[in-house]
C-alpha cells in the first residue's frame, strides 16, 4: 500500500507565486546558466577555470530549486474561496491579545507561504492551528514555550 502524501494547503496567490518562479527558472534561468558554461567553457582548461565552476554550482542550485517547486506544486492543495465567519486558510484576522492588551493581525496561509515579517502565519503553526474554525468573538488558547496565551477573535476577512 502506498504512502498517502500529506497535501500543503496554499493561497492561490501563494501558489501563483510558485508557479511563476518555477516558470522563470525553467525558461529564464536555465537557459542564461547554460550560456554562461558555454563561456566558461570556451576558455579552456576547466580544471582551474572559477567561472566554470561557479556556473556550475549555480546550475545544481537551479536544478535543486526546480525538482523542490515541482515536488511542492505536485502536492498542493489550493484554498477555496473562504468566508469570513470563521478562521481558515485564505483569512485575515484581527485578534486582542489577552495578556498583551494588544491588537494583532494575522494572514493565515498554508506553512509553504509563511512569512512571520509580512503577518503571515501557518495553519500549522501553534496560534493557527488554535485560531483554525475560531469565530468572532471566540477566544483561543496557544500553548507555546513561553506560556500560554490567549486571543480573542475581533475580526475575520478574506484576503485578497
Amino acid at each position: 500500500m502506498a504512502e498517502e502524501v500529506k497535501k500543503s494547503l496554499m493561497t492561490k496567490s501563494g501558489y501563483d507565486k510558485l508557479v511563476e518562479e518555477l516558470r522563470e527558472l525553467k525558461e529564464e534561468k536555465r537557459l542564461d546558466i547554460a550560456q554562461k558554461i558555454k563561456i566558461a567553457r570556451e576558455q579552456g582548461d576547466l580544471s582551474e577555470n572559477a567561472e566554470y565552476d561557479a556556473a556550475k554550482d549555480e546550475q545544481r542550485d537551479i536544478e535543486a530549486r526546480i525538482e523542490e517547486l515541482d515536488n511542492l506544486l505536485r502536492n498542493v492543495e489550493i484554498v477555496a474561496e473562504t468566508n469570513n465567519r470563521k478562521v481558515n486558510v485564505g483569512c485575515t484576522i484581527l485578534v486582542r491579545n489577552m495578556e498583551l492588551k494588544k491588537d494583532m493581525t494575522f494572514i493565515m496561509v498554508g506553512s509553504q507561504e509563511a512569512n512571520s515579517l509580512e503577518g503571515k502565519i501557518s495553519n500549522e503553526s501553534p496560534v493557527g492551528s488554535a485560531l483554525m474554525g475560531a469565530k468572532v468573538g471566540d477566544i483561543v488558547k496557544v500553548s507555546t514555550p513561553a506560556g500560554d496565551t490567549r486571543f480573542k477573535i475581533k475580526k475575520i476577512s478574506v484576503t485578497k
